[in-house]
């Protein structure tokens, strides 16, 4: 069995070190250009620079995208931050146009680089193709079954490595090539500005009958026409790991770092019960799939795992997430008197029953004592987002452990 990567996405040097603390071998993040995340917070280079220190000094690596779609007038610039990147020393690139590529082998000959699922890889004659170029890994096509998987691992050299996404948001489009949002918005999905278009309700209008708007009824609110599951394998770890993949790659670079932590902690236990004991992995299921769905969700479907998605992968419904968990804040220190410091993310208040979730797995009930701000000024509440307040807990809490408060 290959050795498995556990890959998770970072929008911000914050979430990035939540990632490595809860259990990622890697993190992909985006600079400030040239990535698909435009809305994402990203990285500058000095960001950049520290949360690769933090993930070398506990053993885990840092690849940066750099995979839109290139036009003529962003090749001079992609030149210039690779220089940039040259002197940050990320451990790969991920990249999806040849253009870029061939900029990167020239700047940047001593990283590797990883081909971005938006170049559509689908068969082996690709993988090939990107490994004869110099590329170390090319990250699978979200359409491609396990079987697919299989079929293109026997066919590619040992040394080459295969990257697949197992859990997150799962586009309609063809890997992520969407052109709805650059036709209704003007904002490119190929150019990281995607509106999400495809999360949107929709009507038929009859083209002799304009501004007549019929909907497309599946019930008596309408239907969302293109609004797909999330892509959920924790229980299909097995097959995953049979099937040659070397990394396991999670979906998100907007999320937050309760959702980072939940699905890093959960398949890091996973990945690792089944490793040390299949029937571990087994009598642990239920703990896996209770903890992955306390992060901010959609219902669950295997995407294109076992075959193509029938009617039963899409949500018809709302577009809404599955909230089960509020995020309340990481704890940045501790004053050795039971206090943690946090910068608040939602409401909480003196009395509330909240859970600390800690990297290695436990979840604590813990009641809130008290809540201070930086003066000491004792507070009933905490309604301001980014407030540094200290909460006093009746559990004790560590550097990295997560406050967060299940909802009714």
């Amino acid at each position: 069995m290959r050795k498995t990567e556990l890959l998770i996405p970072a929008g911000s040097l914050d979430v990035l070190k939540t990632a490595v603390v809860y259990g990622a071998d890697a993190v992909y993040i985006g600079g400030e250009a040239f990535g698909l995340r435009a809305k994402a917070k990203n990285f500058s280079n000095e960001e950049m620079s520290q949360g690769i220190a933090f993930a070398h000094e506990r053993g885990a690596k840092v690849y940066v995208t750099a995979n839109i779609l290139a036009h003529n007038r962003d090749l001079p610039g992609v030149e210039e931050y690779f220089k940039e990147l040259k002197e940050i020393g990320p451990d790969a690139l991920i990249i999806s146009d040849p253009g870029v590529f061939a900029i990167a082998k020239k700047i940047l000959p001593e990283v590797e680089i990883h081909i971005s699922t938006q170049a559509n890889n689908t068969n082996y004659g690709t993988y090939l193709f990107w490994y004869g170029l110099g590329a170390k890994r090319v990250v699978s096509a979200r359409e491609l079954s396990l079987e697919e998987i299989c079929q293109i691992r026997s066919q590619i050299p040992e040394d080459m490595e295969i990257e697949s996404f197992i859990h997150g948001a799962m586009c309609i489009s063809y890997s992520g090539r969407c052109l709805l949002s650059n036709y209704f918005t003007g904002r490119d999905a190929n150019q990281g500005a995607c509106t999400h278009p495809c999360r949107w309700k929709y009507a038929v209008v009859e083209e002799t009958r304009p501004g007549e708007y019929m909907p497309v009824y599946e019930n008596e609110r309408g239907t969302f026409l293109f609004n797909s599951k999330d892509l959920c394998m924790i229980e299909h770890i097995p097959e995953l790991l049979a099937s040659g993949i070397d990394s396991f790659k999670i979906e998100g670079r907007m999320k937050t770092a309760l959702y980072v932590a939940t699905v890093a902690r959960t398949y890091r236990k996973a990945i690792d019960d089944y490793q040390k004991d299949p029937a571990l992995y087994q009598s642990n299921m239920e703990w896996y799939k209770e903890e992955i769905g306390k992060c901010t969700h959609r219902e669950f479907t295997t995407g294109f795992y076992f075959g193509r998605p029938d009617k039963d992968a899409q949500i018809y419904s709302s577009s809404t997430y599955a909230k089960e968990y509020t995020y309340l804040g990481t704890v940045e220190d501790v004053d050795g008197e039971g206090r943690c410091r946090i910068e608040q993310k939602n409401k909480f208040s003196v009395g509330e029953t909240i859970e600390v979730m800690k990297p290695d797995g436990r979840n604590l009930a813990a009641q809130v004592r008290g809540i201070f701000d930086e003066k000491g000024n004792a507070r009933e509440s905490a309604p301001h987002p980014r407030e540094k307040l200290w909460v006093d807990l009746d559990q004790e809490t560590g550097v990295y452990d997560i406050l967060r408060r299940r909802e009714p």
